[in-house]
């Protein structure tokens, strides 16, 4: 074959050799940093595939010099970064790497449910700074988990699977969608509420939803009042989300309790203060950061873009239109 594959950022080593076993000519961004876009322009008219992560921006300007591209895989569940409807006009394929990253995601949704409710970050810090100095009856009271109410917002793949991580600490669970989700509530003994009611009731709120305009600052400062003031903010899906600004304020005004996060709204960026707070757990975007999600992702894309090469659909295609139309 003669195509030309760009990896816009290193991935798992194992995605790489199965595109060069295909017989695939491959070139991967040499530094270990999102690519200047300055730089992904002037390259991309070289390449038949692009194989991209979050931080590429792949939009009309970008395509208009892509002449040779048929294909973008995103090594991501998600693909806000990429303008789906421009590149279906130009009959170039975009694909993902669902459900991959499910399990990984909600272990860590429920690292930081722990993490903040624990303090465990504040405790290793005093430890690790020579300033425990023993036990004591009010040192770092937290709050506890068993038992407590947990709302998601979001009921897919993965937040079905921190409702039932949450049913092993015996947690009440709420939770609220765009639609029912019957299996869950089956399975996870979940009830289906309005938003408001969960945000009212709930102890912790995870949130799984994706990042489009009806989702972005979901949750804004309104919505932070409504909640419990010895609550706990939990994110790994998307930094937009979450109004960060005034998430920052209920924390320093103690409207909530805590926030455990994973993304941020300008990453790598943080909110002014954000850092300055004790009540939350600040983790650099590393939900699906495990050698197993990381090399599945790396793989998936490879084989989208392979299955393109060789005129087949890509399993994961997202536009399948393209081929059809």
């Amino acid at each position: 074959m003669s195509w030309k594959v760009f990896i816009s950022r290193r991935i798992p080593e194992p995605g790489i050799r199965y595109l060069e076993e295909a017989g695939l000519e491959v070139e991967v961004y040499a530094k270990d940093q999102a690519i200047p876009r300055k730089e992904l322009l002037e390259m991309i008219p070289l390449y038949d595939a692009l194989l991209s992560v979050l931080t590429e921006q792949v939009d009309e300007k970008l395509l208009e010099k892509a002449g040779r591209l048929k294909i973008v895989a995103n090594y991501a569940v998600g693909y806000n970064n990429i303008d789906i409807a421009a590149c279906t006009q130009r009959g170039i394929a975009v694909t993902n790497t669902p459900e991959v990253l499910t399990a990984a995601t909600a272990d860590l949704a429920f690292t930081l449910i722990l993490a903040v409710a624990k303090r465990i970050v504040e405790g290793d810090n005093m430890t690790r700074s020579g300033n425990f100095k023993g036990w004591g009856p009010l040192l770092l009271l937290g709050s506890d988990v068993s038992g407590k109410t947990l709302g998601i917002i979001g009921a897919g793949r993965i937040g079905s699977a921190v409702a039932r991580r949450a049913t092993g600490f015996d947690m009440k669970i709420l939770y609220h969608d765009t639609k029912q989700n019957s299996e869950l509530e089956k399975k996870g003994d979940a009830k289906f509420v309005s938003l408001d009611e969960l945000l009212e009731k709930s102890d912790f709120i995870s949130l799984h939803v994706p990042f489009n305009e009806n989702t972005r600052h979901l949750i804004n400062m309104n919505r932070l009042r409504q909640m419990k003031t010895g609550a706990y903010l939990i994110n790994t899906s998307r930094g937009p989300v979450v109004d960060e600004n005034a998430l920052v304020t209920a924390l320093k005004e103690k409207i909530i309790a805590g926030a455990g996060l994973d993304v941020f709204e300008e990453e790598p960026l943080l909110a002014p203060g954000l850092t300055e707070l004790p009540n939350t757990v600040l983790l650099p975007h590393i939900a699906s950061a495990t050698v197993e999600t990381r090399t599945k992702m790396a793989l998936m894309a490879a084989e989208n873009i392979i299955s393109m090469a060789q005129g087949k659909i890509p399993p994961n295609i997202l536009n399948k239109e393209i081929f059809t139309g």
